[in-house]
């Protein structure tokens, strides 16, 4: 292939992802907590035929040289962790968090995952679940069935009032966990993420506390996509 025409190729291939990226964006632009992706393009390795600062002749060098590049591929997508608008839904069981940090989530298969989606629901046994596969939210937090009402404060502590009881009963502590460089996260889908050695280490810990974002009860956050960029 003609030199020109496979540098032509690379640049159609990388904006070929770039478009899949931002139709991925797009089509999430409705999904609870979702954070955007861009995509990171780098350029190919550069055929140096004259070397900047080489000699064109015994007393005068080439300002500029000449090389000529092989095109650009993309490298990475990466993720924005800006937070989103907040949407008041005046669910007992809807969370926002309102600053750094993601809900801790059990997996089926023991293993944890994280998410920035605070839509919450009950099973079958009360306990605090992820409202569209059910996954358990960690710590676990059982709601009373009887439960008249529930409480969840901006530090995350959750209560209920009972029936025939004037003051609330804490039922459970939610959490948030932060990461070094949460932009190292995988996402999985479901509105998950699993952490790698790029993110570090999750810490957990008391909203409000440590740079961790406040819960706000009540509300969820929007994704961070905007449609008209």
């Amino acid at each position: 292939m003609h030199p020109a025409l496979w540098i032509s190729k690379t640049g159609l291939d990388a904006k070929q992802r770039d478009i899949s990226v931002i139709s991925n964006n797009l089509a999430n632009a409705s999904t609870i907590g979702f954070k955007k992706s861009r995509a990171v393009f780098e350029d190919l390795l550069y055929q140096n035929i004259n070397q900047p600062g080489g000699r064109s002749s015994q007393n005068s060098e080439l300002p500029n040289g000449l090389m000529l590049g092989a095109g650009t591929k993309v490298v990475a997508t990466q993720k924005s962790f800006t937070q989103g608008n907040m949407i008041t839904t005046e669910g007992s069981l809807d969370v926002m968090i309102q600053g750094h940090g993601f809900f801790e989530v059990l997996m089926p298969d023991g293993t944890t995952s994280y998410s920035r989606n605070g839509q919450f629901t009950t099973d079958s046994e009360g306990n605090m679940v992820t409202s569209g596969a059910g996954y358990q939210i960690q710590p676990n937090i059982v709601i009373p069935e009887d439960a008249q009402s529930i409480t969840i404060s901006q530090d995350g502590e959750v209560s209920v009032r009972l029936p025939g009881q004037v003051d609330q009963a804490v039922v459970g502590q939610l959490t948030v966990t932060n990461f070094v460089n949460p932009a190292g996260l995988e996402p999985v889908g479901q509105n998950l993420f699993t952490a790698t050695a790029a993110s570090g280490d999750p810490v957990q810990g008391i909203p409000v506390l440590e740079g961790r974002g406040i819960l706000v009860q009540g509300a969820l956050e929007t994704s961070n996509v905007n449609v008209t960029e």
